[in-house]
Parts: C-alpha cells; sequence; structure tokens
C-alpha cells in the first residue's frame, strides 16, 4: 500500500469549501495535544499522517536557494548581534523572547510569516529556517537544516493547540502569540499573515549544540508524524540521535569545564578568606589591654595642675590623640575587612551558582544520551520493519489520467493508473494543472498550470511522461480560463498582458510565436479551418485571424 508522506505535497482543500476529492489519496488533519492527560488509545488510533500542501507549479520568478537562505540568515544576524526583534509584520519577522525561570517552562525565538511573504513550499520555509539558525546559533548547514525539518513538523503537529502552548511556554512568549496563527499550517496558502511559528529555546547561546531545545522539537507525537512517511523518517530520526549524542558529549565537556572553574575559584575565595581572618587576628592583637585597678595599692594623688590646664580637653593631648588615630585606623581596617567578606559572599554566590550549572549540565548530558538511546532503539526496531516488508512487485507502465483535488476548481495532478485493476502507480508532484487542457501529443503531454498567488504564475508546461515531472514552462502569463488549442504544430492559449487577454501561438518548446493585436473575449473560443483562425472579440464578436500571424487576413 502507498504511504502518504510528510514530505510529499498532498491536497487540501480549502477549509471554507471543505469537499471529497474525485480521486486522491484521503489525508485527515487531527488536532493533537501533548497535555499530560493524553489518551493513548487515542493517540495509537490517529493514524492518518500531516501532510503539506506545497504549491507545485510554474514560478514567475525564480530564486536561487542561496538568496532564500539568506532571508532567514539575515534575520538570524541581527537577533545574534543582541536585537529583540527583527524584520517587518507584513514580511519575515522574529521575536526573540526570553523571561525569567517558570518552572519548566520554554523561552523561545516566535518566527513570523507575514501577508507579503512569498514562501509556498516547506522546502523553501525550511530553508528560510535554516539560515536563521545558521546565523543566530552558529549551527553548521546540515545540524540547521535537520533543525529546521524538524522545527516545522513540529509546528503543524500543535498548530492552534493553544493549551500546550500555555502549559509549555513562559508568560512572555504566550504574550506575543494569536492563538488562531500559532503554529504552522498544512497550507502553504494559509500561511501568509496567519503563521506564528514556535522555535523553543534551550541554552539559547550560540556556538552550543543546545541553543535549541531538541527534545521539544522531537518529541513523540513529532516522531510519530515521521515513522507515517514511507520511510518512516529512519534517516532524519538517525540525525537526530547523533545531534542528540554530541549533545551529550558537548554538554559533559561542559560540565567538567564548570566544576573546575568553580573550584579553583572556591580554592581563591577559601584563600582569602583565611587571609582575612589572619588580618582580624593582628587587628585584635593591636587593642590595649584594659587597665585592672588593684584595691591594696594606695591611690596616687594627682599632681596639681595648674587651673588652664585642668580645664583643657583631653582630645586635644598627644597621647589621646595618639591613641584616636589607632583606633581609626583599626576601624579602617576592620571596614575593609567587611567590605572584601562581603565581595567573597557575592564570589560565593556565583560559585554556587557554577556548581548548579554543572549540575544541571550532568542532568541535560544524561537526558539526551537516554533520549538518543531510546529512539535509537525505536529506529532499529522500524528499520526491521522495513526489511519484513514484501517488495513492492514490478508494475506495468501504465497510462497517463488526472484527477482533480477540489470540486471547485479544475486544478490537479496527472497520474498514471494500472489499466487492469485501476491502481495508482505512481503521480506527478505538480498539484496546480489545470486537466482541462491537458494535451498527449505524439507522447508529449502539455497543459495550462499554475497560480497567481505569491511568486506563482499560470504558465504553459510539459510533463515529462515517464517520472511525470514539470520537464519545461514557458515564460508568458496565461489566462486563468484559457483552454489549450493545437493545430499541427502549434500550440494556442490565451495570454494576458496588463489585465487584457490576447491570443498567442507557441512552439512545442513553449515559445511564443506570435501574438494577435486584437484583444479577445477571456471566454473566446478558436476554431479552426479553411487555412484561417475564427475566434471573439472582447465583446463577443467573430472575427477572422490569420492563424500563423494572428492578425486579420
Amino acid at each position: 500500500m502507498r504511504r502518504c508522506s510528510l514530505q510529499t505535497a498532498t491536497a487540501f482543500p480549502r477549509p471554507e469549501v471543505l469537499r471529497w476529492p474525485l480521486v486522491f489519496c484521503i489525508i485527515v488533519l487531527v488536532s493533537l495535544s501533548l497535555s499530560a492527560q493524553v489518551n493513548e488509545d487515542e493517540l495509537e488510533q490517529n493514524q492518518a499522517p500531516i501532510s503539506f500542501f506545497n504549491y507545485e507549479g510554474p514560478h514567475a520568478r525564480i530564486e536561487t536557494l542561496e538568496q532564500i537562505r539568506g532571508i532567514g540568515y539575515g534575520l538570524g544576524q541581527t537577533i545574534r548581534g543582541g536585537a529583540a526583534r527583527i524584520g517587518a509584520r507584513n514580511r519575515y519577522f522574529v521575536i526573540h523572547v526570553t523571561g525569567p525561570a517558570e518552572g519548566s517552562k520554554l523561552d523561545a525565538d516566535i518566527f513570523g510569516l507575514g501577508y507579503d511573504v512569498g514562501v509556498d513550499h516547506i522546502r523553501n520555509l525550511r530553508l528560510i529556517i535554516q539560515g536563521y539558525l545558521e546565523a543566530a546559533y552558529a549551527y553548521n548547514s546540515q545540524d540547521a537544516a535537520l533543525l529546521a525539518r524538524y522545527i516545522t513538523i513540529y509546528n503543524a503537529v500543535y498548530r492552534g493547540d493553544w493549551d500546550y502552548v500555555n502549559g509549555r511556554y513562559k508568560s512572555p512568549v504566550v504574550v506575543e502569540l494569536d492563538p488562531s496563527q500559532t503554529g504552522l499550517s498544512i497550507r502553504f496558502d494559509e500561511w501568509p499573515g496567519q503563521t506564528l511559528m514556535l522555535i523553543p529555546l534551550g541554552l539559547g547561546q550560540p556556538n552550543s549544540l543546545s541553543a535549541i531545545d531538541t527534545s521539544t522539537v522531537s518529541d513523540r507525537l513529532v516522531v510519530e508524524e515521521m515513522r507515517k512517511d514511507e520511510d518512516m523518517g529512519i534517516e532524519q530520526r538517525q540525525d537526530m540521535v547523533d545531534l542528540k549524542e554530541r549533545e551529550a558529549e558537548e554538554a559533559e565537556q561542559r560540565a567538567q569545564q564548570q566544576r573546575q572553574e568553580a573550584a579553583e575559584e572556591q580554592r581563591r575565595i577559601d584563600e582569602e578568606r583565611q587571609q582575612i581572618a589572619e588580618e582580624r587576628r593582628q587587628i585584635e592583637a593591636t587593642q590595649p589591654e584594659p587597665q585592672e585597678s588593684r584595691p591594696d595599692a594606695p591611690a596616687r594623688p594627682e599632681p596639681a595642675q595648674p587651673e588652664p590646664a585642668r580645664q583643657q580637653d583631653s582630645r586635644t593631648s598627644p597621647e589621646a590623640a595618639g591613641g584616636q588615630e589607632t583606633q581609626e585606623k583599626r576601624e579602617e581596617r576592620e571596614q575593609e575587612l567587611a567590605e572584601r567578606e562581603e565581595a567573597l559572599n557575592r564570589r560565593q554566590e556565583a560559585v554556587d551558582e557554577r556548581q548548579d550549572q554543572a549540575r544541571r549540565s550532568e542532568e541535560l548530558a544524561q537526558q539526551k544520551r537516554e533520549e538518543a538511546q531510546e529512539e535509537r532503539e525505536s529506529i532499529a526496531q522500524d528499520q526491521q520493519a522495513l526489511i519484513n516488508e514484501e517488495p513492492r512487485k514490478e508494475t506495468e507502465q501504465g497510462i497517463i489520467a488526472a484527477i482533480i483535488e477540489g470540486q471547485d476548481s479544475p486544478l490537479g495532478r496527472i497520474i498514471r493508473l494500472s489499466p487492469g485493476s485501476g491502481e495508482e502507480l505512481g503521480r506527478s508532484t505538480v498539484n496546480m494543472i489545470n486537466i482541462r487542457t491537458i494535451l498527449n501529443i505524439n507522447g508529449r503531454i502539455f497543459a495550462i498550470a499554475g497560480e497567481n498567488q505569491g511568486s506563482g504564475a499560470i504558465r504553459l508546461i510539459e510533463i515529462d511522461p515517464e517520472s511525470l515531472e514539470m520537464k519545461a514552462q514557458g515564460n508568458d502569463d496565461i489566462h486563468p480560463q484559457s483552454p489549450l488549442w493545437v493545430n499541427g504544430a502549434d500550440l494556442f492559449a490565451i495570454t494576458v498582458i496588463g489585465g487584457t487577454p490576447y491570443l498567442a501561438r507557441f512552439n512545442y518548446q513553449l515559445t511564443r510565436l506570435a501574438r494577435s493585436s486584437v484583444a479577445l473575449h477571456p471566454f473566446a473560443a478558436v476554431l479552426f479551418g479553411e487555412g484561417v483562425l475564427i475566434t471573439q472579440r472582447q465583446d463577443g464578436s467573430a472575427i477572422i485571424l490569420n492563424p500563423q500571424t494572428l492578425g486579420e487576413p
């Protein structure tokens, strides 16, 4: 049986006009929750995979992979530079949100898609996120690409699950979100202006494999979605195991360094405390001993002093002044020692925090090792299950057919069917083919495909009859309601220039050879006969044209 894939573009009708398609693999999007009260039985019954519905068709402009990646890379550079927000709300933007500890709740980067974004394929969205992770957190390209894949699946799994978001993320993160936009829709046409993706932060520090919380983005529900793929997502899951094992090693090394730094600082603190204690003993040793009176000794009469001398303030005497000066110095030294002790107490708090960090690093290392081992065992079981599957029998080439994937639109795919059983043997990834326009001319398949949305365009295309993939596309914009006519070695379609429809002639290489100077009705027919072409002007009246020049004879 053919499995549906997370990476395969499987169509969903728009929610407001949801109906059953005529022929296709039925996909049901089920809203899932990661609360502690997840019903295990219900979870096992939810076997329908999440499958991203991408735009697969002609484009008006083609951006390079580096240009697409650069969108995210530029955002990431600014966030790494210390900004909390970057980007325009109508385009791509990021909000870097951190807050005080709230138990086990997480900080996050919120990656938003505004109304004017042109991304229309999950592959390109992942490339943008990859660039962001490379710049913001210094992940290498392989790890960033892996995390981008998991992040998109994670956000699709928890799309609309507001209870999960409230329970998993800190309050400052939740404040920045809109329940109706949080997560990622499986439909590309629902991304613009309706997407606030969550990138859960671990350490959140550049140059750390734990900057992103890999445990969250690869949780059980995400892995279950990946296991529904035809290859059970084994390669990506193995890569995640490798990443977590490297995380464990990094965390262990970090813990050792933190403990060593804490021990060295503790030694310095202890030595300084001993020094302070010694200095305090020295101060105490300089204190004058109190003189005790002896009752059996006769008191000596004080010598007579001149009256002015008896009235002299004792504080002005040299002996008293010297004693006062010594007392002040002692008090200054005591104050200095107290300040040094206070500084040591602060340093001690930092040492204690460093030791706590080491403990947390060790716990993280242990957690990642356990997760990696558990997933490795699961992967081994799935690999064995794939080996035990009966190999698919070689089937005949089949016959070309087409499917409509929404009753309110003629757009769909080309498929190949077994002439005997009617079983589907293959399908095109292009899902925007106007199936009313498909022409099979001597083994070559032509059609009009596409949609005027984002960077998409409506163009003439040729489909490879073997792979069912798009082989070529024309450069002229085609009217969305245009049929496709053939006359000899020429193809005819209604083009659009500045919103006005004209008739155009193309060769089999999809190059335009001629275009009418007369504007046509958008629903004009084209008839050939007696060496002429008959069609309709904008007012619907008939007009005769030369089929080669498309001018009036």
